[in-house]
């Protein structure tokens, strides 16, 4: 038998622990899901006036898959430009988001009314553009109503909204607002987490509404990864990822004052893409930093900022 000398024990075995590690690491990469999420481009939510034409360029032009839709120009649209518009998506490897919600739910019952009568025609302009996502907020306050009477006003009023849109093939997403600093500030606190969101969407009970999440407001709620894990796929309807600035506490927040996902580290946006990632998320994920040095910069140079952020925080999943 061949003696074997220690140096080439020494060789052998760095081989083997080798070929183990990148096995190891090959089977890891293989049972991370693949990612289904779209890096989203919504102009407006970075201080950017944009048409839709412009949207749809910036976003090719630095890297998103997504876009958001403007209801009001699509609704301007012939048949012929509207095929033409969707016929530009594809060419530009781009799809719709998720549109605003454009009933007014939180005031007087005369508003909501006239809106909700509005509602199937603006909805028939999503359903024929290709959208089937619609989102909007939850104000976390009031100032007027109980806790229990606006959690079961906003049962009512949202249950009519979901079925509407249900009936155009648009899922509806609700954005729960998790600061202390706002739900404290009025006389009344309402829904402003993700516990107090699921049993709202319970007394909806409309099965296409679901949760619009948000970095910023699953921080400031103070969840975790088992919250976010917590829910499927098929509840969330779109993302918001933002960061937070550094040396606030986290109930000292202040809901105006973000920063652009993944640049100070305050919010652990590579655990909440991860968790979206592991549900299979298969939905847009766009950031709205409401950063006032962000809107002061011209356009072009606020989505490719915005972009770099995104990309380097999608490069964490």
């Amino acid at each position: 038998m061949k003696k074997t000398d220690r140096r080439e024990f020494i060789i052998s075995g760095a081989a083997a622990v080798a070929v183990a590690t990148l096995s190891n690491s090959t089977a890891l990469a293989a049972a991370e899901p693949k990612r289904k999420m779209t890096m989203d481009l919504i102009c407006g939510r970075l201080g950017v006036k944009a048409n839709q034409e412009q949207a749809i360029d910036f976003a090719a032009q630095h890297g998103f898959e997504s876009v958001g839709p403007n209801a009001g120009e699509l609704a301007k649209l012939s048949s012929a430009q509207l095929q033409e518009m969707k016929g530009r998506l594809k060419e530009k490897g781009l799809v719709f988001s998720a549109a605003g919600m454009p009933v007014d739910f939180r005031g007087g019952e005369e508003k909501f009314k006239t809106g909700l009568a509005a509602l199937p025609a603006e909805a028939a302009v999503l359903q024929k553009a290709g959208v089937t996502r619609v989102g909007t907020w939850l104000k976390p306050y009031s100032d007027d109503l109980t806790y229990l009477q606006n959690f079961r006003q906003h049962g009512i009023r949202l249950r009519e909204v979901g079925k509407i849109l249900a009936d155009h093939g648009l899922r509806f997403g609700l954005e729960y607002v998790g600061p202390k600093t706002l739900w404290a500030s009025k006389k009344y606190a309402f829904v402003h987490s993700m516990a107090e969101t699921k049993d709202l969407l319970s007394e909806i009970n409309v099965p296409s509404v679901g949760f619009v999440l948000d970095s910023w407001h699953w921080y400031t709620a103070h969840e975790n990864k088992d919250d976010l894990l917590s829910l499927s796929n098929e509840q969330i309807v779109a993302v918001d990822l933002n960061d937070a600035p550094k040396g606030l506490e986290i109930d000292a927040q202040i809901d105006n004052q973000r920063e652009l996902p993944a640049t100070t580290g305050v919010i652990d946006v590579a655990t909440f893409l991860r968790a979206l990632n592991q549900l299979g998320y298969d939905g847009p994920v766009r950031a709205e930093p409401f950063n006032a040095p962000l809107r002061k910069l011209p356009a072009q140079q606020a989505v490719a900022k915005t972009a770099a952020a995104m990309k380097k925080a999608f490069a964490m999943i």
